[in-house]
């Protein structure tokens, strides 16, 4: 008799139409009730390429390996926060694909009950090669970082060779039947924004989604607000080429505004962070390589998770202390001329 009623009211609150849904997780909502169902965690701080906009010129001071989290640790961390209601996990870095152990750390996430979606964020470097065993351990989302078409530009753009690769990355999962190959495309006035209509032009014949991301600052990018590009600029000009560009349905967590132009296979989109910012829908957690917590990309304040694992603490006291920092979190970001001023890692010490 006891199970039969707990089963009826298991029915009644997550069954029924219009009867609710069994609460989110306290611990991930945040006082504007926002409930934060996506994690994305960073990997490692290092990279094989030195993106203007990622990383100073003169690199970054690493953290020792010591200090960042462990395989175990990343898997402890990314269980709980699945168990609170977490549905979807990012894995980025630095470069996520240099990290050794990848594909076990995939490989156990899709053991986690409750996780529908595994992705990476790539600069694509590695990807070709590693592939198809990523999608044998479970990847199931790719986004891969890619600023322009010319070769000798991307030299330019992130210090090293490689173009070729990251063509050979895209094909290759295009061809594993990813769809839509996200592509990301931070655009920079006086360096691509020239080369948007030829990254829509991809989007014709292939089954991707081309992202532009509006210049954002971070510390040690020499961001100004002249090298910005919004989007509202972006559009027009992509209008001008195609003027029946429609937009796309906007999830309720969306942070790309999309488009298709019609008849197209794919589909371009827009992370308007700056311009016209999407604080009010944000779901997105981050978790450094070094094991801070972040309820904001643009915040500067973390909260070491890492320490507290390597105390020895319980579930409950990391679920109080992620609780707390997710209560702190504010309504929106301080604006891109704020943000500017702010001290901030770099993006690469972030991960994505």
């Amino acid at each position: 008799t006891l199970r039969r009623g707990l089963l009826t009211v298991y029915f009644v609150l997550c069954v029924c139409p219009g009867a609710g849904f069994l609460p989110f997780s306290a611990f991930l909502t945040d006082n504007f009730g926002r409930r934060h169902s996506y994690l994305r965690i960073s990997l490692t701080e290092k990279c094989n390429l030195r993106c203007q906009y990622c990383m100073p010129e003169e690199g970054v001071k690493l953290t020792p390996r010591s200090q960042l989290l462990s395989t175990s640790e990343v898997l402890t961390v990314a269980q709980l926060f699945v168990r609170e209601g977490v549905e979807k996990i990012r894995l980025t870095g630095g470069e996520p694909l240099i990290r050794p152990d990848v594909l076990d750390i995939i490989t156990e996430l899709r053991k986690l009950e409750g996780l529908k979606t595994i992705a990476v964020t790539t600069n694509g470097m590695n990807l070709a090669r590693l592939l198809p065993k990523l999608k044998e351990a479970g990847l199931d989302l790719l986004n891969i970082s890619l600023d322009t078409l010319v070769p000798a530009k991307f030299e330019f753009i992130v210090r090293r060779k490689g173009f070729h690769k990251v063509m050979e990355g895209i094909d290759k999962a295009i061809e594993m039947g990813y769809n839509p190959v996200k592509v990301n495309c931070v655009v920079m006035r006086g360096l691509n924004e020239d080369e948007l209509l030829d990254f829509v032009a991809l989007t014709e014949k292939k089954p991707l989604e081309v992202r532009f991301i509006e210049y954002m600052p971070f510390d040690g990018n020499k961001w100004n607000f002249k090298k910005m590009v919004s989007y509202q600029e972006m559009l027009d000009r992509i209008r001008q080429q195609w003027p029946s560009l429609e937009q796309l349905p906007l999830g309720k967590t969306d942070t790309a505004k999309t488009f298709k132009v019609p008849g197209f296979q794919g589909q371009v989109g827009f992370i308007t962070s700056m311009s016209d910012q999407f604080c009010g829908s944000c779901n997105r957690l981050r978790i450094t390589a070094d094991g801070n917590l972040k309820v904001c990309l643009f915040g500067n304040t973390e909260v070491s998770l890492r320490d507290v694992l390597r105390s020895g603490a319980s579930d409950q006291e990391l679920l109080d202390i992620i609780g707390a920092a997710v209560g702190r979190k504010k309504k929106q970001h301080a604006g891109m001329f704020s943000i500017s001023q702010m001290k901030n890692r770099p993006m690469i010490l972030i991960g994505g």
